[in-house]
């Protein structure tokens, strides 16, 4: 009990030496043991981290979920240490959304077959983009994460403490600078002598945590480059989505207008008598020719006849399929994911495309659907 008292006694002591030489020093009143230029250019330079990495992390969450309510659940998920719910994202819901819609309508109506192919688009995407969110947050903002909540908190509690053993310093110079008779002034230097090793052994293990920033900078950059290569994919995903669905409602939109022309009444019934219509200017028919929006008709009227393809004597790689994909007319290969097939290149041939074959069929393949192999 004696002890206990004691150690309080000799805590609130400290306590109020410390108070005492901090109120000092900002009163002017008092010197201040100054650290060197180096060590002062690691703690300006650990600061600057620490504020900016937490400035990146929150905006990367805010890019990954926009929703604030979502965030916070999240954050509260994770702290709970529980599992996050799975969450519909954006375009999976509209994708629904356009399917239901296209039940309604009719899915064999133009605006029904529509609606449905955009919609399968819309699924794909808001599946690459619960992919994108997931990588990023084991690949950036994790690490991120656990820097501020791991190697900073160290930083900062030996930062405190070298705190404490300055002022703690400073404070027996204080009274070696008041002591009077010889006894006083061996005690207090003796005092001085512990307090500037326990400030020297402080400062030694701060400085080599700050040093360890440089390591710190090291990871975050690979992480970086892991960010970025996500996204990169990401963005490519959803481009050759949204060129794949260009091309099929480009194909579709000639037979949507025959459909249209298809329920209107036949041209005898609405033709005007003969005497009229010899008085109407003749009006030439255009014809509806359905094209592949930033392709040349030309190029879009030139059909690729798979049967007619040779594989060239040398050039033939394996593949495998990394999603499926849907042909969208005879020249083209429909793939399932994770199956192999064997591919080529023709001369003149878009280099977003490749011949592939399985076993007896035929047709074109979207590069970005496949992982080549050697």
């Amino acid at each position: 009990m004696d002890f206990n008292v004691k150690k309080l006694a000799s805590d609130a002591g400290v306590f109020f030496s410390r108070a005492m030489q901090f109120t000092e020093e900002k009163l002017g009143q008092a010197e201040k043991t100054e650290l060197d230029a180096h060590f002062e250019n690691l703690l300006a330079r650990a600061d600057s981290t620490k504020n900016w990495t937490e400035k990146i992390l929150r905006q990367t969450e805010v890019l990954l979920q926009p929703n604030p309510s979502a965030r916070v659940e999240e954050f509260l998920y994770e702290k709970l240490d529980r599992k996050v719910p799975s969450r519909v994202t954006n375009g999976e819901l509209l994708a629904q959304y356009m399917t239901e819609a296209a039940n309604d309508f009719g899915p064999g109506t133009p605006y029904g077959k529509t609606l449905i192919k955009v919609g399968e688009t819309q699924r794909r995407l808001g599946a690459a983009e619960r992919d994108f969110i997931h990588s990023a947050s084991i690949n950036f903002l994790t690490p991120l994460r656990n820097f501020l909540e791991g190697d900073w908190r160290t930083i900062s509690k030996e930062r405190r403490i070298l705190q404490n053993r300055r002022l703690d310093l400073d404070a027996c110079k204080a009274r070696l600078k008041k002591a009077k008779a010889a006894e006083a002034k061996a005690a207090a230097e003796h005092e001085l002598r512990l307090t500037q090793t326990e400030f020297d052994r402080q400062a030694e293990v701060t400085r080599l945590l700050l040093e360890g920033i440089s390591s710190t900078h090291v990871n975050h950059l690979r992480c970086l480059h892991e960010f970025v290569e996500s996204q990169t994919n990401y963005y490519a995903q959803c481009y050759q989505y949204m060129l794949d669905l260009q091309k099929q409602l480009g194909r579709f939109s000639g037979t949507f207008v025959g459909n249209a022309e298809s329920t209107s009444p036949p041209a005898a019934a609405t033709s005007p008598p003969a005497v009229a219509a010899a008085t109407l200017p003749a009006v030439p028919t255009i014809p509806v020719v359905p094209t592949i929006v930033g392709v040349p008709n030309t190029v879009a009227e030139s059909v690729l006849n798979p049967n007619e393809v040779k594989p060239p004597a040398s050039g033939t790689r394996k593949a495998r399929v990394l999603y499926d994909y849907e042909a969208a007319d005879s020249t083209e290969l429909a793939l399932l994911a994770d199956e192999m097939i064997t591919v080529y290149s023709l001369p003149g041939m878009d280099p977003d495309w490749l011949i592939g074959e399985r076993g007896n069929q035929k047709g074109k393949v979207p590069v970005t659907y496949l992982e080549l192999l050697s």
